[in-house]
């Protein structure tokens, strides 16, 4: 059994997708701590032709508090601007009313905590695109937070019964393969290819969130996408 365990991040980029879609169970990791200037309330669009942040508010944001614990600024007007930005850029793309559509279930979700907004973008996507991967929310039921970062991850593969572990290749320094191999387990780092589309008349401008990919790109075209990585 494949496993991935990851925060739940806003509308990631084409690799978090990837990821998903090569295991077979993806535990949303949202019981550690939020990341100030990460990627969990933001990503990144085309304006204009240039990348810009879109950013979904933060209340009180603190690095000590658990992302399910983080809420969402009571003040939406930035939400607001983030779907005026996007009917601005990208009126005019192929698939913008599909994509749209989407995009403002999950934005306008009845939510106050970031980490349900983000898990919301990631399922909500994956059904768009037909993925069947298992997703597995709470896993502070593993009781298992006194762990440090990798023994933990290794625990709930053991409890998952998980034989492949499979994480981004950003992880390479972060988890070795003779430790998860000592404990029975394949550590497998997925590194994905350089995906490439027409974005208008524009320079190309690579990993941006899945958004820009939906925008420009049908659903078919996509899941081809999904498979180009390499695994090591």
């Amino acid at each position: 059994m494949k496993l991935a365990v990851m925060q739940p991040y806003i509308f990631p980029y084409v690799g978090y997708f990837q990821l998903i879609n090569a295991v077979d169970s993806f535990v949303l990791y949202d019981d550690v701590s939020f990341i100030k200037q990460g990627w969990i309330n933001r990503n990144r669009i085309l304006v204009s032709g240039k990348p810009i942040f879109f950013t979904v508010p933060i209340s009180k944001q603190s690095s000590f508090q658990e992302i399910r614990k983080t809420e969402i600024a009571e003040d939406q007007r930035l939400v607001k601007k983030i779907v005026l930005s996007l009917r601005y850029s990208y009126g005019k793309a192929r698939y913008f009313n599909e994509t749209m559509d989407i995009v403002v279930k999950v934005l306008c979700a009845k939510t106050r905590l970031i980490g349900e907004m983000a898990s919301l973008s990631l399922v909500s996507v994956c059904d768009y695109l037909g993925i069947g991967t298992r997703f597995i929310y709470n896993p502070d039921k593993y009781t298992n937070s006194s762990l440090k970062k990798e023994e933990r991850i290794i625990d709930i593969c053991h409890k998952e019964w998980a034989d492949e572990y499979i994480n981004l290749s950003g992880g390479k320094e972060l988890y070795s393969k003779r430790r998860f191999g000592a404990n029975g387990i394949d550590l497998r780092f997925l590194e994905p290819k350089d995906v490439r589309y027409a974005q208008f008349d524009v320079d190309f401008t690579p990993w941006l969130s899945i958004i820009d990919v939906m925008m420009f790109n049908s659903v078919e075209r996509i899941k081809g996408f999904l498979g180009e990585y390499i695994l090591s």
